[in-house]
């Protein structure tokens, strides 16, 4: 707990200091039927802010869960990382690596805090808007540490007229002791609404697909269904 706070301060001051080069604000609402390790029906309200700085990057986002039954709860993350080119500490481009920096995340539930830290790298691959791959030490509240991949990317295309985004992440973290290894990947596929309705403001219509083994690090097994295959309704406003 002492590691995160320290790195909550760090991250704080060096944020303050920070040139934004350009920032997004989104709210979305999410509905879907199919969840696991709780009540299957939840509505999900979702804030994230994510921009570029004049010392790397920093997306953060909040979750607010409402079950059909159940409490209500919240869930975010923090993820800044710092770019070594930025900071002119190295030069960082090497093939498909456009750069390199340390990544960090803290994750924050009504339960737990937990921090990762590690490697992150942007890739420029044609036709992403971003391809970015993290590796991560999960230093974690209450369980022992593990390993853990990330990769996040968004990828525009239009047909005909209409413009749509396929974004989203992948999750692999490690297993220990009685935590199990587990996947959780992420996507979003959307139609940006709002350029047919000549409104200046992106929203954007779709859906988002959850591929979750192993939920939670909990292994699926005919007791506790923790495998979740969850199709969702997705509304989403950038301002």
């Amino acid at each position: 707990m002492k590691k995160t706070l320290l790195l909550a301060v760090l991250l704080c001051c060096s944020y303050a200091q920070a040139a934004v080069i350009w920032q997004d604000y989104r709210v979305s609402y999410l509905s879907g039927d199919h969840y696991r390790l709780g009540d299957n029906n939840r509505d999900i309200y979702t804030f994230e802010h994510a921009a570029a700085t004049s010392w790397g990057d920093s997306f953060f986002f909040l979750d607010h869960i409402r079950p059909d039954q159940g409490d209500l709860s919240n869930y975010a993350e923090w993820a800044p990382r710092w770019s070594f080119s930025k900071l002119g500490l190295a030069d960082t481009k090497w093939g498909l690596i456009s750069d390199v920096g340390v990544a960090t995340t803290v994750e924050m539930s009504n339960s737990a805090t937990h921090l990762l830290y590690g490697l992150g790298l942007n890739l420029d691959v044609p036709l992403f808007r971003y391809l970015q791959v993290n590796l991560y030490r999960r230093h974690n509240d209450g369980r022992s540490d593990n390993w853990q991949t990330t990769i996040t990317w968004g990828l525009p295309f239009a047909l005909g007229e209409q413009e749509f985004l396929y974004d989203g992440f992948i999750d692999w973290a490690s297993g220990k002791d009685h935590y199990r290894a587990n996947l959780n990947m992420t996507s979003q596929f959307k139609w940006l609404l709002s350029k047919p309705l000549n409104i200046k403001d992106k929203i954007y219509l779709g859906f988002e697909y959850v591929l979750w083994l192993n939920k939670f690090g909990v292994r699926d097994q005919p007791a506790v269904r923790s495998d979740e295959y969850n199709l969702n309704l997705l509304l989403k406003w950038h301002f």
